[in-house]
C-alpha cells in the first residue's frame, strides 16, 4: 500500500502546485488592477477639465479615479486583448501621482472643491476582499473540483486520480446469487464447468494426485447465448467472489495505462483468492499481433495490455484458487499465445440451444409469468430456430407487455405468436398503407411461397400466411414451422429450400406476366444457398469436390478482408454453376404452380380478405378445398 499512498501525495501536491500558478497568474497578469503613473501638472490638467471623479491623498503620493475616456488609450497588449475576450474592458481609469514635497494642501483641497471632487485621506484597504474574491472562493472551488475527480475515478476522496486502477466491478458472496439452477439450454458446457467449481469448492482432491486445474477458461459462442451468465453460475455455485470487467476497459488513450490495469486487476484477486476473474468481450485487447503496427514498431497501448495479460497469466499459480474466465464471439481473431496450454487452454462452446433447450429456456424466463393454459411452449420452442438464450428471453418479456397491454389476465399463445413475429420481422406498420393492386401482388407472392411450401418433399410446414407490413420492407410474411433442428441438409433438402424462396416471384409472372421489386429478398438468399452448394459444398458436378472462397492472413482474420483463391476461368464455371441451379429450380417451381394456378388464385383473394391465414383456413386454402 505504501506506493499507492506516494502516489496518491505526489499527485496531490501536483494538483496543488498546478492550482497556485493558475491562481498567482490571473492575480498578476489578469485580474490584478491597472493604474496609470501621472505627473502633477497632468493630474492638475484632468481636475481643470472636470475629468477627475474622486482621489485619496496620502503624505507621498494621490490616488484616484478619472472619468470614462479621460486618460490615455491603452496601449493594447496580449493582457487587453485577453481581457477583451473574456468580456472586461480594457480601459484605464485608475491613476496615481507622486506628491511634491512641499506643496500647500490648501490650495489643492480648493481645487478639488471648487470642481466638486469627492477625496479623503485614506486609501481604502481592499485586502480582505481580495483575498477572498482572488484566492480564498477560487482555491475552494480547485479543492472541490479535486474532491469530485477522486470520488468519481478513484473511489473516493482519499484515493489517488490513478488510471491505473482496474475498473472492474467485484461481486462478494452475498450478491452472487446465480446458480446453475438459473441456466437453461447449455448443458454440454455446464458439464464442463462443473470441474471448475468442484476445485474451487475441493483443490486439494486434485491437487492430491499433482493435478492442475486449467488457469484460463474461454467461453466461446454467438452472442446471447449466455456466456456472462454462466460466469455467474459460475462462481455462485463455487460460491467465490467474482470480478468481472469487460476488454474495452482495460485500454485508454494513454500508452501504458491498460497494463497498469491488468496488473492492478491480479493483485486484487490474489488477495481474494479463491475467486474468478471474468474478462467479457476478450477480442477487444485479444486480437492477433501478427502483422499489426503502432505508432512505434506496433508497441500500441492495446498490443501492450495484451502482453501484460499474458505476462499475468503465466506469473501467478492456479493453485491459489483464482480461476481466470473469458468470453468472445470471435474466436477466430485471438492471438495464438492467448489460447496456448497454460493460458486459456480449455475452450467452452456454448452454441445456441436445440429445440429441447430452447422450451427449458422459455420455462425459466417464464417462471415469473401467469401464463393462459393454452400456452404450449413446446410449439414456441419449435417456432423459433437459431434464436439465442436472450432472444427467448425477449420473446417472454414482449408476451407480457403486450397481454398487460390488452389487460389480460395472462399471457397466451396470440401473445406469443404477435411477439415472435415482433422480434422476426418487427412492429405491424398499420400507417403503411398499400394501394389495391400493391396488395393483390403480395398476397398472390406470399400465397406463391406457400404453395410450393406445401408441395415439395423437404420444406418445412407452412405455420402462417399474412400481408400484414411489418419492419422497415416486409409487406408480408409465409411462416414455416421446423418439425425438428437440422445440422446437416442435402442437396435434395438444400433445392427445395430455394424451391420455397422463388415461389413467391414465380407466383408473379404467372398471375401477371412480369415481376416486381418483392422478391429482391428471396433471390439474395436463393443466390446464397445455390453459391454455397457449388463453392463450399462439393454439389457441383462440373466443379468438383474442391472448395472455394478467400484466402485469408492470420493477421486479416475477422477483418473481411482477403484475396480470391481460384481462378478467373474458375470464376466463371462457378457462375455458370449458380445460375444452372437457379434456373433448374425456377423451371421446377413454375411446373408446381402452373399446375395449381387456380388454388394459387383462389387462396390469394382469400388471404386480400383475411390479411392472415393460418391454421385450418390455411390448411383449407392451400389445399383448394371449395376451388373448382
Amino acid at each position: 500500500m505504501k506506493p499507492q499512498l506516494s502516489q496518491r501525495f505526489q499527485f496531490t501536491l501536483a494538483y496543488l502546485l498546478v492550482t497556485m500558478v493558475v491562481l498567482s497568474f490571473l492575480q498578476s497578469w489578469l485580474l490584478a488592477p491597472r493604474t496609470v503613473e501621472l505627473s502633477m501638472s497632468q493630474f492638475l490638467e484632468l481636475l481643470r477639465a472636470d475629468k477627475i471623479e474622486r482621489v485619496a491623498i496620502t503624505d507621498r503620493e494621490v490616488r484616484g479615479v478619472a472619468k470614462p475616456d479621460a486618460l490615455p488609450t491603452a496601449p493594447g497588449g496580449a493582457r487587453d486583448r485577453l481581457r477583451e475576450l473574456l468580456g472586461s474592458s480594457s480601459e484605464v481609469r485608475v491613476f496615481t501621482v507622486t506628491r511634491i514635497p512641499g506643496i500647500d494642501d490648501g490650495r489643492l483641497i480648493t481645487e478639488l472643491e471648487a470642481h466638486r471632487v469627492e477625496f479623503t485621506g485614506k486609501i481604502e484597504s481592499t485586502f480582505l476582499r481580495d483575498l477572498f474574491f482572488g484566492w480564498v472562493l477560487p482555491l475552494g472551488v480547485m479543492v472541490a473540483i479535486w474532491m469530485f475527480l477522486m470520488r468519481r475515478v478513484g473511489g473516493g476522496p482519499t484515493q489517488a486520480l490513478s488510471f491505473g486502477r482496474s475498473k472492474h466491478k467485484i461481486y462478494d458472496r452475498k450478491e452472487l446469487k446465480t446458480t446453475f439452477a438459473d441456466v437453461a439450454g447449455v448443458d454440454e458446457a455446464k458439464a464442463e464447468l462443473v470441474e471448475i467449481v468442484d476445485f474451487l469448492q475441493n483443490p486439494k482432491k486434485y491437487q492430491r494426485l499433482g493435478g492442475r486445474i486449467p488457469k484460463g477458461v474461454l467461453l466461446v459462442g454467438p452472442p446471447g447465448t449466455g456466456k456472462t451468465l454462466l460466469a455467474r453460475a459460475v462462481a455462485g455455485e463455487a460460491d467465490v467472489p467474482f470480478f468481472t470487467l469487460s476488454g474495452s476497459e482495460f485500454v485508454e488513450m494513454f500508452v501504458g495505462v491498460g497494463a497498469a490495469r491488468v496488473r492492478d486487476l491480479f493483485e486484487q484477486a490474489k488477495d481474494k483468492a479463491p475467486c474468478i476473474i471474468f474478462i467479457d468481450e476478450l477480442d477487444a485487447i485479444g486480437k492477433s499481433r501478427a502483422g499489426a503496427t503502432g505508432f512505434v514498431g506496433g508497441h500500441d497501448e492495446r498490443e501492450q495490455t495484451l502482453n501484460q495479460l499474458l505476462a499475468e497469466m503465466d506469473g501467478f499459480d492456479s493453485s491459489k484458487g483464482v480461476i481466470i474466465m473469458a468470453a468472445t464471439n470471435r474466436p477466430e481473431v485471438l492471438d495464438l499465445a492467448l489460447l496456448r496450454p497454460g493460458r486459456f487452454d480449455r475452450q467452452v462452446v456454448v452454441d445456441k440451444p436445440d429445440i429441447r433447450g430452447r422450451e427449458a429456456i422459455l420455462r425459466l424466463h417464464a417462471r415469473n409469468v401467469v401464463l393462459a393454459p393454452s400456452v404450449d411452449l413446446g410449439v414456441i420452442a419449435a417456432r423459433t430456430p437459431g434464436f439465442a438464450g436472450a432472444d427467448l428471453a425477449n420473446i417472454v418479456n414482449e408476451a407480457a407487455l403486450l397481454a398487460a397491454r390488452k389487460e389480460k389476465d395472462a399471457v397466451g399463445m396470440a401473445d406469443f405468436e404477435e411477439a415472435i413475429d415482433r422480434v422476426v420481422a418487427g412492429l405491424e406498420k398499420k400507417s403503411r398503407v398499400l394501394s389495391e393492386k400493391e396488395r393483390d401482388i403480395v398476397a398472390h407472392h406470399e400465397m406463391g411461397h406457400a404453395l410450393v411450401a406445401s408441395s415439395v418433399v423437404n420444406a418445412d410446414p407452412v405455420h402462417k400466411v399474412t400481408i400484414i407490413p411489418r419492419g422497415v420492407a416486409a409487406l408480408g410474411m409465409t411462416y414455416q414451422l421446423p418439425t425438428a433442428d437440422r445440422f446437416l441438409m442435402t442437396r435434395r433438402e438444400l433445392e427445395d429450400r430455394i424451391a420455397v424462396l422463388l415461389g413467391g416471384r414465380v407466383a408473379e409472372e404467372l398471375v401477371y406476366g412480369e415481376v416486381s421489386t418483392g422478391a429482391h429478398n428471396d433471390l439474395e438468399r436463393a443466390t446464397e444457398i445455390a453459391r454455397l452448394m457449388v463453392t463450399k459444398y462439393g454439389m457441383s458436378e462440373r466443379v468438383g469436390l474442391a472448395t472455394f472462397g478467400e484466402r485469408t492472413p492470420l493477421f486479416l482474420k475477422g477483418t473481411g478482408m482477403g484475396e480470391r483463391d481460384y481462378s478467373e476461368e474458375t470464376a466463371r464455371t462457378i457462375d455458370e454453376e449458380v445460375r444452372a441451379i437457379l434456373d433448374r429450380t425456377h423451371d421446377r417451381v413454375r411446373g408446381i404452380l402452373t399446375a395449381k394456378k387456380a388454388v394459387l388464385v383462389a387462396a390469394a383473394q382469400e388471404l386480400k380478405r383475411l390479411e392472415t391465414l393460418e391454421g385450418e383456413p390455411l390448411r383449407r386454402a392451400l389445399a383448394g378445398e371449395g376451388v373448382a
